[in-house]
C-alpha cells in the first residue's frame, strides 16, 4: 500500500487530499474563526487534531478500498468499505491526545482539556452527553476507549514529522493561561447570579468552539471536492459604506405622502442617530406600519460600520414572510456587477436531515453580509442537535441581530433564548435589536433562569406612549358574543364590509376555517375579487397572490381576502377594514397593522369575532392567547386595546402566568426523564461540579448536549419540506431529478425554497400512503409532490385535485 495518508479523494478527477493537508488547512480556517472570541490557538489545535485518527492503517485501508485505490483481487489490505462505513473511529484519537496533554496538568487544564476533547470527539455526530441522563459519565466513557480502537499511539508514529513537531512544541502553560482568562470572563460571577447560568455559558462557549471546528472542516472538505465553491463563499471584511450609500439614497428619494410617512421618517432618523451607541441589547418599539424594517436595517448598517462588525442577521417569526422582507432590502442594496450578493434568504426547509456529501456542499453557513432567516432556524443554530445548524453559530459573533416581531418567540424557549443571546452580546461582540409593537418584556422574566438586561435608555425611539397615540389609525370593536359566530354569519359580515368599504381582510386561526369562509364567499364574488392565503401555498404562489392583492388595493379595486395569520407579520398591505378571529392580543394588534396602514382614513375598524366550533386543541399558543386576550378585552379600564399599557397587561397574563414553561420542559419520552432543556444545558440535576470563584474552582462540563439537541430538534423540526409543481417548481423538480451534480444542486436547491411547502407528520404520512410524494434522488432526502395534489386556490391537498379544489390540509 502507498505510504501516502489520504483524507479525501475528489470524485471528478481522482485528486488526493492528504491527511496532513486537510489538518493543516482546517487548522488555519478554524483559528481564523475562533479568533472572533480571542481564542485563535484553541482553533488551531482543534483543526490540527480533529481527523488525527485518519493516520491509522485501519482507516487508510477503509478509504483506499472505498475509492478503488486498493484492488480486491490483488491487495491483501482491501476491506469491505460499505460494511465498515462509520465504524472506524478517527475522531477520538485527537480528543485523547488533548485530554492526556492538558487534563493531567492542573485543575484548569482538566476543564480546558475537556472542552477541546468534547469538540474533537463530537465533530461528526454532534456534541456528546458529558453527563448522560442515566447518571453515567459519557465523557469519561468516550475518552476511555482502548487504544486498539482509537489508534492514538499508532497515529503518533505514522503521521508526518511536522505534525509531531507541532504537537511536541505546543506550550501548554501559555495556552492554558490564555484560554483560562477567556473562561473566567465568561463565567465570572455577577451579583447574586445562579450557578446554573455560569455553567450554561460554559457549555455555550464549548458549542461556539465546536461550531468553528465543524464549519472549518466542512468548508475545507467541500472546497477540495469542488474548488468552484470558493466563489460562493464570503469571508469579508464588508464595505458597509457601499450599502449605507445605497440605502440612504433610496430613503432620500421616498415620497412623503401623508402624516404617517412623516412619522415613519422621524422614527427612522431617531434610530439612525443611535447607531453610534455601544454594542448591546436594544429595543425598537414601534406600532405596526411604523417602518421598522427600514429603520432597523438603517441602524444596523451604520452600527456595523462604526463598530467594524461582520454580519447583519434579520430574524423573522415565519418562513412565509422572508421573501417580502428580503426582497425589499435586496432591491435597495444589490446592483448589477456587485462582487457578491448582499442578501441571503435562508429558509432551511430543504436541507436533508442527514449530512450527505451533496448536502454539505449545498448547505448554507450564513456567511453573507445580510441574512434573513426564521426564529426557528436561529434557535436550531443555538440549541439544535447534530452539526448542520451548529456550524453556523460562530457567524453570529460580531454581528447585529435584528429580531422582527420578538413577541413571537416560543414561550418554551424564553430562558434558553435570553441566555444564548446574552452570551453572543456579552462575550462574542454582537448587538441585538428586539423589534415589535408589542414587547414581551424579556427583561422581566425570572433572572435566576436567565433574563435579558435592557436599560430603559436602550429603547431606540423617543416616548413610545406618545408615538402610539400619533400612529393610532384603527379602533378595535369587540363583537364577541355567547355561542360565537356561525360560518354563515361570519361570511355575511365579511361580504357586507366588502360591499360597504370596498375591500376587507378576514384573518382566521386555522387553514380549515380559511377554506370554509373562502368557499362560502365564492358564490357571491367572481375570481378577480376573492383571494385565499395560507402556508399550504408555496412561497412563490403566495408572492404572486400578494402582488395581485397589492395592485388591487393601490388601484382602489374591490377585494376580499381570507387569510391565516401569515399575513399579519411584516406583510405590507393596507385594507379599509379587518375582521379578526379571536386570538392573542398581539395577533390582533398585528392584524390591525394591515388596516388603514397608510392613514388614508381618519379611523378604520378591526372587528374581533369568536367563531363557533373552532377546533384549536393542538394550537396551544393560539388557544391560550385567545383566552388571555378575551380577559383584557373585557376589562373596562382600557379605551385603547392596542396601547402599550394594555399590551403589558396582556403579556402579564399570557407570558408570565406560564413561567414554568419558559425552561422548556421535557417529558421522559423526550429526555429519558422528566426535566427541562435549561437543566440539561446548564447544571444538570446530578450537580457533579460546583462553581465557586472561577479563578480557583474545580469544575467540569456536565451538560447532556446530545440528549438536549435531540429533544430540541424533535419538537422544533416537526415538518418535512416538499417541492411543489407550481410554475417554475416544475422545471426545478425536473432538474433535481435529472442531475444532482453539486454545482447544479446548489443553485436548484436555493431556487426550490420558493417552491416548497412544509408538511406536518400526519399530512406527510397521508401523502406518502397515497404515493403523492417522490424522492428526487435516492438517499438525498429531498422530495417533490405529484402535481395532482396541488390546488390552484389552496395549495398542497391531501386529496387528488380533479375538476374542483381538493380538501385543504
Amino acid at each position: 500500500m502507498d505510504v501516502e495518508f489520504i483524507a479525501h479523494q475528489r470524485k471528478s478527477d481522482g485528486k488526493i487530499q492528504t491527511v496532513y493537508e486537510h489538518l493543516d488547512e482546517v487548522a488555519a480556517i478554524c483559528s481564523l474563526l475562533t479568533s472572533k472570541i480571542d481564542l485563535p490557538e484553541a482553533g488551531r489545535l482543534l483543526g490540527l487534531l480533529h481527523d488525527f485518527g485518519k493516520y491509522s492503517h485501519d482507516f487508510q485501508y477503509y478509504i483506499k478500498s472505498a475509492t478503488d485505490l486498493l484492488d480486491p483481487d490483488i491487495d491483501d489490505e482491501y476491506v469491505d468499505s460499505k460494511g465498515l462505513k462509520g465504524k472506524i473511529d478517527h475522531s477520538t484519537a485527537g480528543a485523547q491526545w488533548v485530554w492526556q496533554k492538558l487534563g493531567r496538568s492542573n485543575d484548569q487544564g482538566r476543564l480546558i482539556g475537556q472542552i477541546l476533547a468534547v469538540c474533537l470527539a463530537s465533530h461528526h455526530g454532534g456534541l456528546l452527553d458529558c453527563l448522560r441522563v442515566d447518571g453515567i459519565n459519557g465523557f469519561q466513557k468516550r475518552l476511555s476507549k482502548k487504544d486498539a480502537n482509537t489508534h492514538l499511539h499508532e497515529c503518533l508514529n505514522t503521521c508526518e514529522k511536522e505534525i509531531v513537531s507541532t504537537l511536541n512544541g505546543f506550550d501548554s502553560n501559555l495556552f492554558l493561561k490564555d484560554v483560562w482568562e477567556k473562561i473566567v470572563s465568561v463565567v465570572e460571577p455577577q451579583k447574586n447570579e445562579a450557578a446554573r447560568l455560569k455553567l450554561f455559558r460554559l457549555g455555550f462557549l464549548t458549542r461556539f468552539l465546536f461550531s468553528c471546528l465543524i464549519d472549518a472542516d466542512r468548508i475545507n472538505s467541500a472546497d477540495f471536492e469542488n474548488p468552484g465553491n470558493k466563489k460562493c463563499r464570503f469571508f469579508g471584511p464588508v464595505n458597509w459604506q457601499i450599502a449605507i450609500d445605497r440605502l440612504e439614497s433610496h430613503l432620500a428619494g421616498l415620497e412623503i405622502r401623508n402624516q404617517v410617512d412623516v412619522i415613519r421618517n422621524q422614527i427612522s432618523s431617531q434610530v439612525r442617530k443611535r447607531a453610534a451607541d455601544p454594542q448591546g441589547i436594544y429595543t425598537l418599539t414601534v406600532p405596526t406600519g411604523g417602518g421598522k424594517t427600514y429603520a432597523s436595517i438603517r441602524y444596523a448598517l451604520h452600527h456595523a460600520k462604526i463598530h467594524k462588525m461582520d454580519h447583519i442577521y434579520y430574524i423573522i417569526p415565519y418562513t412565509s414572510i422572508i421573501e417580502q422582507n428580503a426582497q425589499i432590502i435586496r432591491n435597495v442594496l444589490e446592483k448589477v456587477g456587485d462582487a457578491y450578493p448582499w442578501v441571503l434568504e435562508h429558509h432551511s426547509n430543504l436541507e436533508p436531515e442527514s449530512q450527505t456529501w451533496h448536502a454539505k456542499l449545498s448547505s448554507e453557513s450564513w456567511d453573507t453580509p445580510i441574512t434573513f432567516t426564521t426564529m426557528v432556524q436561529f434557535l436550531e443554530v443555538l440549541f439544535g442537535g447534530g452539526t448542520r445548524g451548529a456550524r453556523r453559530l460562530h457567524n453570529l459573533a460580531r454581528s447585529i441581530i435584528i429580531f422582527d416581531e420578538i413577541q413571537s418567540l416560543p414561550v418554551k424557549c424564553v430562558h434558553l433564548f435570553c441566555n444564548g443571546l446574552r452570551f453572543l452580546v456579552e462575550h462574542a461582540g454582537s448587538t441585538a435589536v428586539l423589534c415589535t409593537a408589542t414587547q414581551p418584556l424579556l427583561n422581566g422574566v425570572d433572572p435566576d433562569y436567565g433574563a435579558l438586561e435592557i436599560p430603559a435608555k436602550n429603547e431606540l425611539v423617543h416616548d413610545v406612549a406618545e408615538l402610539f397615540k400619533e400612529l393610532k389609525r384603527v379602533e378595535i370593536k369587540n363583537l364577541m358574543r355567547p355561542g360565537g359566530w356561525s360560518e354563515q354569519e361570519i361570511t355575511d359580515l365579511a361580504l357586507n364590509q366588502f360591499h360597504d368599504e370596498g375591500n376587507c381582510l378576514v384573518v382566521v386561526n386555522t387553514k380549515a376555517w380559511a377554506q370554509k369562509i373562502f368557499n362560502c364567499c365564492r358564490p357571491h364574488l367572481d375570481g378577480e375579487n376573492l383571494f385565499h392565503l395560507s402556508t399550504s401555498l408555496c412561497p412563490a404562489h403566495r408572492k404572486a397572490i400578494l402582488a395581485k392583492i397589492k395592485v388591487r388595493l393601490d388601484e382602489g379595486l374591490p377585494l376580499l381576502c381570507i387569510s391565516t395569520q401569515l399575513i399579519e407579520a411584516g406583510v405590507d398591505v393596507d385594507f379599509n377594514v379587518v375582521i379578526r378571529f379571536l386570538a392573542g392580543l398581539d395577533s390582533i394588534a398585528q392584524a390591525a397593522g394591515r388596516c388603514n396602514r397608510n392613514g388614508r382614513h381618519e379611523t378604520s375598524w378591526v372587528f374581533v369575532v369568536n367563531p363557533t366550533d373552532e377546533v384549536i386543541t393542538m394550537l396551544d399558543d393560539i388557544r391560550i392567547g385567545r383566552a388571555k386576550a378575551q380577559r383584557v378585552l373585557s376589562e373596562p379600564e382600557y379605551d385603547d386595546f392596542l396601547s402599550p399599557q394594555a399590551m403589558k397587561r396582556y403579556f402579564s397574563y399570557y407570558f408570565f402566568e406560564r413561567s414554568d414553561l419558559m425552561k422548556y420542559p421535557l417529558t421522559e419520552k423526550q429526555a429519558g426523564r422528566q426535566d427541562t432543556m435549561l437543566n440539561l444545558l446548564s447544571d444538570n440535576p446530578c450537580n457533579i461540579g460546583r462553581l465557586q470563584d472561577p479563578k480557583k474552582a474545580i469544575f467540569s462540563l456536565q451538560q447532556s448536549f446530545k440528549t438536549a439537541g435531540r429533544a430540541f430538534a424533535a419538537i422544533q423540526a416537526s415538518t418535512k419540506a416538499v417541492i411543489v409543481p407550481y410554475e417554475e417548481g416544475r422545471s426545478i423538480i425536473a432538474g433535481l431529478c435529472a442531475d444532482f451534480a453539486p454545482s447544479k444542486a446548489y443553485d436548484l436547491l436555493k431556487r426550490a425554497q420558493g417552491y416548497s411547502v412544509n408538511l406536518f407528520p400526519n399530512v406527510w404520512e397521508d401523502l406518502v400512503k397515497k404515493k403523492a410524494v417522490y424522492a428526487v434522488q435516492d438517499g438525498e432526502g429531498i422530495y417533490y409532490l405529484d402535481e395532482r395534489y396541488y390546488s390552484e386556490h389552496f395549495g398542497v391537498s391531501t386529496e387528488m385535485v380533479a375538476g374542483m379544489d381538493a380538501q385543504i390540509i
